[in-house]
């Protein structure tokens, strides 16, 4: 299994039209074929800690069930038009992949 997580941090001047449109655009990336789950959130309201980072906008947590299969959702057009649409979007993103 590998798990792909990434983290956006989207710019302050979005609408919350754009916000949602993002959100919505983020959640199509679970229709590729390669993906076996994705979850997707904001910030949770947990007892803050001095380990927590909340300042990132949006997570996504995409499941592969190995690393061929994040290898071809890399390449989808789904992802590749999600990345083009909303490359303008975010200020930063982070990504972690585990095995």
């Amino acid at each position: 299994m590998l798990v792909h997580t990434v983290y956006f941090w989207l710019k302050p001047e979005l609408t919350d039209s754009e916000r949602a449109e993002f959100r919505k655009g983020v959640e199509s990336l679970g229709t590729i074929p390669s993906v076996s789950a994705v979850y997707v959130g904001t910030p949770a309201a947990t007892t803050p800690r001095p380990v927590i980072d909340r300042s990132y906008s949006v997570a996504l947590t995409v499941i592969c069930k190995d690393v061929a299969a994040h290898d071809a959702y890399q390449v989808d057009p789904i992802h590749e038009r999600f990345i083009n649409a909303f490359k303008t979007y975010w200020s930063k993103v982070q990504i972690y992949d585990a095995q």
